[in-house]
């Protein structure tokens, strides 16, 4: 039996950008052993651990030898493979070529009562050392960065300069070769703490020489150790921190042995919006503010180091400075911009341009504004909200030109509602400018109010349209305007509650680009942007779990509002969930029906040619033709559903009583007008059909 031994891969590099290492070590987990099986390197587990300046592979279980391998393939028939007189033909030459073999030395032999050609390839065992020299480059070349860089005379790319390379078998050094480097026994380890090189003894001694080179070796160590710091210093406050996680990733991937420190800044820095300074800390410098026990910002923060804790006091004045300059800035910034009326910048924005095509960012407000009016009116705002959204939607692009929000671009929204209160603006004016970029993902909340939603609403409409008729709309794998994340916004407060027809709005938006004179077509454009909001609707649904049978049956009816796709849909589900087997018979019933109708004869029935079981089931017709009517006129979609179940009793009784295609001309078209009109029903519903179909 084989022995059975360790490897060990390490590339060392400069420092890896944060968000790239975490999905270099999410290939490594597949990549490493894809390679290996490849060439039937037979292995045990493979463990993948990362740090800014390393990747390292361990592979557990690594055998001497590959297995010897015979391979077996069958070809074409005898017939095909041989002619008359017995001689291989191109089918047969061919085949060999393939497999690597000899004509001769083809097998025939009789599989299912036929006579083919097989060919048998035998593959030896291969010593694994050999292979692997290979393998491991394969696997440094197989790693997908976002971008790559070459350095000094060397032709190869990867992520950042590769350094060392540490490739070990046992004791046994394996001659990977990469950029101008072989791989060694030597490591390195903390770029300040502990430089090196070390001597690595065998594989199994890898990971233990990093880490005793305060190296903290994986992802899931250091945001152990940073989170344990962030407790201890929460005690020692009595503040509480909060972590966002994509801030989190990208700091315990910024360091290889992370340190928790708490810093302070002056008191007179919290008269500034918290935004902004969560903004100078969080974004800029990925330090994490604290919170008191009210949920207020307090003046310290923490800060994750990479330095030497023994100078912890020079680290921590050192970024309490860089804190100072930011926070000094931004309350220079934030006291320009409250010298004037938030109103004062409404006419730079003219000096931004929002796209080409389309015009500045001045031309885009004067849209938005033209799109809120249409949308309170239908909604049916009353004077006073109607006036607040309007005037939301005039202010809500203003403080883009504003110093603060020039350097501190996240905060886009927030200052102009702070402004828009220091200058008189009503709370619902400066809410609804707070709040018009929201939502801004999936999940996440809409603005509270119907007059920030209309604002938000507008906006986002009006970027989705424009972009569609200047030929930007978004591709398969391209979205660079996130207009997918716009729709799914607006579909989201439409579903929300806010009353307002999303075609009619569609139409208001693409009058305003009309009336700018920008050139587009503009029946195709409607289409299409009709077409990409119910799409995202069906992917919402279908992400949220509705079968895509029941969004096919909905959709088939030609309704095109997002909110009542939704509470179709989601009744329809319901109610295929409470009783399936009266829905599942209904939706039999239907689509038999349907396939026998003959919508050219219409829907008049005469009750003189009918027998009992027709004239109950043209009664039944129009009385849940009648509730359907009324159901949907109140959106009671649950309650138009349950009138259709009533028709499964009646049309029972017409299949089973009734001979649809009777020989009289007369009786047959009359029992078929009947069910023109038992369809007729359904029609605004659910194409009961399409449910049918998707039933096992």
């Amino acid at each position: 039996m084989s022995n059975l031994h360790t490897l060990a891969f390490e590339i060392g590099t400069e420092e890896i950008p944060a968000f790239d290492l975490h999905r270099a070590t999410q290939q490594l987990e597949k990549l490493v052993p894809e390679a290996l099986d490849r060439v039937r390197i037979p292995h045990g587990d493979v463990a993948v651990y990362t740090t800014p300046r390393r990747l390292i592979m361990i592979v557990s279980d690594v055998a001497d030898e590959t297995a010897a391998l015979e391979e077996v393939f069958r070809g074409p028939s005898s017939k095909i493979a041989f002619d008359a007189d017995g001689n291989p033909t191109k089918a047969a030459t061919g085949f060999a070529r393939g497999k690597g073999v000899e004509v001769g030395a083809l097998e025939r032999r009789e599989e299912g009562g036929v006579e083919y050609v097989f060919a048998t390839r035998s593959i030896a065992a291969r010593d694994v050392a050999e292979l692997l020299p290979g393998v491991l480059e394969g696997v440094i070349a197989g790693i997908s960065w976002p971008k790559s860089c070459r350095w000094g005379t060397t032709s190869e790319y990867f992520s950042r300069p590769v350094r060392w390379l540490v490739a070990l078998l046992d004791e046994r050094v394996i001659p990977v070769r990469f950029a101008g480097l072989e791989a060694g026994n030597l490591t390195r380890g903390h770029r300040f703490l502990a430089p090196g090189p070390h001597e690595v003894p065998t594989a199994a001694d890898l990971l233990g020489v990093v880490e005793a080179a305060h190296v903290v070796t994986s992802e899931q160590a250091r945001e152990a150790v940073i989170r344990a710091g962030v407790a201890e210093a929460e005690r020692r406050t009595g503040a509480r921190a909060k972590l966002p996680e994509k801030t989190l990733l990208e700091v315990v991937n910024l360091c290889e042995q992370p340190t928790v420190l708490v810093g302070s800044f002056d008191e007179e820095f919290l008269r500034v919006p918290e935004e902004i300074i969560v903004d100078a800390m969080l974004m800029h410098q990925r330090y994490f503010p604290l919170y008191d026990a009210d949920g207020k910002l307090t003046n310290n923060f923490i800060v994750v180091t990479n330095g030497d804790p023994a100078h912890a006091d020079t680290i921590i004045d050192g970024n309490e400075r860089v804190v100072r300059a930011r926070l000094s800035d931004a309350k220079f910034f934030y006291e320009e911009d409250l010298k004037h009326p938030l109103e004062a910048y409404v006419d730079r924005l003219d000096e931004v341009v929002f796209q080409e095509t389309l015009g500045t960012m001045k031309a885009k407000a004067d849209r938005i504004v033209a799109l809120a009016k249409h949308l309170a009116a239908d909604a049916q705002l009353d004077a006073a909200d109607a006036a607040d959204a309007e005037r939301a939607a005039y202010l809500a692009k203003a403080d883009l030109v504003t110093n603060a929000v020039v350097e501190f671009t996240s905060v886009q929204g927030v200052m102009g509602s702070y402004y828009a209160a220091a200058c008189g603006e009503n709370d619902q004016v400066a809410r609804a400018i707070a709040d018009h970029y929201r939502p801004r993902f999936s999940g996440d909340e809409p603005p509270a109010s119907d007059v920030g939603r209309i604002v938000a609403m507008a906006d986002k409409l009006d970027t989705v349209c424009g972009l569609f008729a200047a030929g930007q709309a978004p591709t398969g794998s391209s979205d660079p305007f996130a207009l997918r994340r716009s729709a799914i916004g607006i579909v989201a407060m439409l579903e929300a509650g806010l009353p307002v027809s999303l075609s009619a709005a569609i139409d208001a938006a693409l009058g305003t680009y009309e009336n700018a004179g920008i050139d587009y077509d503009r029946d195709a454009v409607r289409a299409e942007v009709a077409d990409f909001f119910v799409t995202r609707t069906k992917v919402m649904l279908r992400d949220g779990g509705c079968a895509p049978d029941a969004v096919e049956a909905v959709l088939a009816t030609g309704v095109e509002e997002p909110a009542q796709i939704i509470a179709r849909t989601r009744a329809l589900e319901a109610a295929r969930v409470d009783d399936p087997d009266t829905f599942a018979d209904l939706a039999t019933a239907y689509a038999r029906a349907n396939n026998l109708r003959d919508a050219s004869l219409g829907a008049e029935v005469d009750e003189t040619l009918a027998a009992d079981a027709e004239r109950a089931l043209l009664a039944a017709a129009d009385e849940a033709a009648a509730r359907v009517g009324e159901a949907l006129g109140s959106d009671d979609y649950a309650a138009a559903l349950s009138a259709l179940a009533a028709l499964r009793a009646p049309i029972d009784a017409f299949f089973e009583d009734v001979l649809i295609m009777d020989e009289d001309r007369a009786l047959r078209e009359n029992r078929l007008r009947l069910l023109n009109r038992f369809v007729a029903a359904f029609a605004h519903v659910a194409d009961f059909g399409k449910m049918a179909k998707g039933q096992k």
